[in-house]
């Protein structure tokens, strides 16, 4: 059914469904009120209204359909990573020409010089702002890539095309024309740090300062999502299905200017599996296999955050408790335990002041509610036994008003193979920093998607000293596979910003620190490859598989690190020796 409504609206519930083993037709003929999307070939975003969709819970609605909230991963650079003897090369002419690097992000100040040609003309191709109501309800674009999109049209925001950015850049109140700003400043930076021009006098350049820029410029998440996972009002949070959106918008962008695409993403969950099978993680894979496609994906910051913990239970052990530290100001938060397949577990809780409960059943029939009288605390604990993507047990917990101090969740095993299991607490910015575990591992800490296999995920260093950002997101991944794959400058790093300190060009600067930062250095790499083989005719089938198998053969190794490196990767982001490798 053709969505009429704003579906971007509180008004409406939204759930990622799949294609393949959903009549989408009968889907909508159930809900009447309900509308839908295609995401992709895959999976499609169903809008249902609120009134017909509450109560949400995991027992309701399968785990998988539920979109998971992600957040920002951020709190001299380019001669560190082989991209300033690359740009200066002149025989090479490498500078990201013919190429879009595409952001889905907090959006972009379009009025910054550096997103600019040297006439004056915007580089921007296209903004997709989620926020802006469409005058006339629905965008609509050419065809898309067969077999990857399935039609045109996106149903909610607005689309300002490069001809709209050039008008609002030559009127005297360019917000009047093209009102798209970043209050955040998140998207400009890492934007600026990927694609930005060289500057007036020169104290900046991107790393590939003559690409083509599309940006999507994601809504915050809906109020009944926040709440279904208890996250507060102030944090910064997108919705998994927006971003998913946001991948189809420039995919449709791509194929509208026939130009190879190179995606940044700089956000991240805790939430999901680990190994890159969540829907977006999966749509990610798809199209990771499109020739002149790629993707570029932070590790995330959650090392020193104290939120994995690494369960072993032996054979002989009745269960194991994982002991848990709650702020005093914790309003709740939704933890999940994930198995290895096959096996199975089953918990139960030891309180603050003593109250114990028992080990719960399986049950994959309904969610538990768990009450604690002396606390005032309610858990609800659902038992996924094999979830949709990965096939592997999950228990999701979600903790309402729980009371501060050491909580115990006594870990049982149902099905004894290895006895190893994971945890995962919510992101930084979704729940208190007082809110940890006592006994941490700093492993298996890359955030989704960022363990998606066929991504290029990149993790940050210091490129001043050495050394690996403090925060940077340890690999492997759930299921040992290499992850990060590489890392790049992400500390104290030089970029545009909102606000700041003015350059001798005039223009705001400010300094960052954080993955996403490493990861856009990576995909302005990644842009300058895709110039030399798919524009310039070298390499007519890249995608991002060779892309990220070129960056790993250049990249710095340091000889007293065994590699693979769970974490540094294959090594530091060299990109002129990968351009050197090119020829061997």
């Amino acid at each position: 059914m053709e969505c009429q409504k704003n579906v971007a609206s509180e008004e409406f519930a939204d759930f990622i469904i799949s294609n393949n083993t959903y009549d989408l037709d009968g889907v909508l003929k159930d809900n009447t009120g309900a509308c839908a999307d295609y995401a992709d070939s895959q999976f499609s975003i169903l809008y249902v209204p609120m009134e017909d969709a509450v109560p949400i819970t995991t027992h309701k609605y399968k785990y998988f359909f539920i979109p998971k909230l992600y957040t920002l991963l951020d709190t001299s650079s380019l001669e560190a990573s082989g991209i300033i003897e690359t740009i200066n090369q002149p025989v090479l002419n490498l500078r990201g020409q013919g190429t879009i690097i595409g952001f889905i992000d907090t959006g972009i100040d379009y009025r910054n010089p550096l997103f600019r040609h040297v006439d004056g003309r915007s580089r921007i191709l296209g903004i997709w702002d989620q926020n802006l109501p469409s005058e006339n309800g629905t965008n609509e674009l050419p065809p898309g890539i067969p077999g990857f999109t399935v039609n045109d049209t996106i149903i909610y925001g607005t689309e300002y095309t490069s001809e709209q950015i050039n008008l609002a850049l030559a009127s005297e109140q360019p917000l009047s024309v093209v009102p798209s700003i970043d209050e955040n400043g998140h998207g400009t930076f890492i934007a600026g740090i990927a694609a930005g021009s060289e500057s007036e006098n020169s104290d900046f350049i991107g790393v590939a300062p003559e690409c083509n820029i599309a940006v999507v410029k994601l809504k915050e998440s809906k109020k009944y999502l926040r709440d279904f996972y208890c996250i507060q009002d102030s944090a910064v949070a997108y919705q998994e299905n927006d971003i998913m959106m946001g991948i189809k918008y420039l995919a449709l962008v791509s194929a509208r200017y026939r130009m190879p695409l190179v995606i940044c993403i700089g956000l991240g969950t805790n939430l999901g599996s680990h190994e890159g099978s969540s829907p977006l993680g999966l749509l990610l894979r798809r199209a990771n296999l499109i020739t002149g496609f790629a993707s570029v994906v932070a590790t995330g910051n959650e090392v020193g955050r104290h939120h994995h913990f690494l369960g072993n239970i032996t054979s002989n052990m009745e269960y194991e408790d994982v002991e848990l530290l709650v702020g005093t100001d914790e309003k709740g938060f939704v933890m999940e335990l994930w198995a290895s397949t096959p096996e199975l577990y089953t918990v139960g809780f030891v309180s603050p002041g003593g109250q114990v409960i028992q080990r719960l059943p399986l049950d994959s029939e309904n969610d538990t509610l768990v009450t604690f009288t002396l606390e005032n605390t309610q858990i609800s604990v659902h038992y996924g036994i094999s979830e949709q993507g990965s096939g592997s047990q999950f228990i999701m917990m979600r903790f309402v008003s729980p009371t501060h101090g050491i909580w115990r969740i006594r870990v049982y095993n149902s099905l004894y193979i290895t006895g190893s299991y994971h945890m995962w607490l919510p992101i930084t910015g979704f729940i208190t920093e007082h809110t940890v575990f006592l006994n941490p591992d700093p492993f298996t800490t890359i955030t989704e998607p960022g363990n998606t296999y066929s991504s290029i995920t990149v993790g940050a260093y210091n490129h001043r000293d050495g050394s690996l950002y403090i925060h940077t997101g340890y690999g492997f991944n759930r299921v040992n596979f290499l992850k990060p794959n590489l890392v790049a400058p992400g500390v104290d790093v030089y970029g545009p910003g909102i606000s700041g300190v003015l350059s001798e060009s005039g223009i705001p600067m400010t300094y960052q620190s954080g993955s996403s930062i490493a990861a856009a250095h990576v995909a302005g790499a990644a842009a300058v490859l895709m110039s030399w083989g798919i524009v310039q005719g070298h390499n007519l089938s890249m995608n991002s598989a060779s892309i990220k198998t070129y960056l790993l053969r250049g990249a710095d190794r340091n000889p007293a690190y065994i590699y693979p490196n769970r974490e540094w990767g294959m090594g530091v982001l060299n990109l002129y020796q990968s351009i050197l490798r090119l020829r061997e």
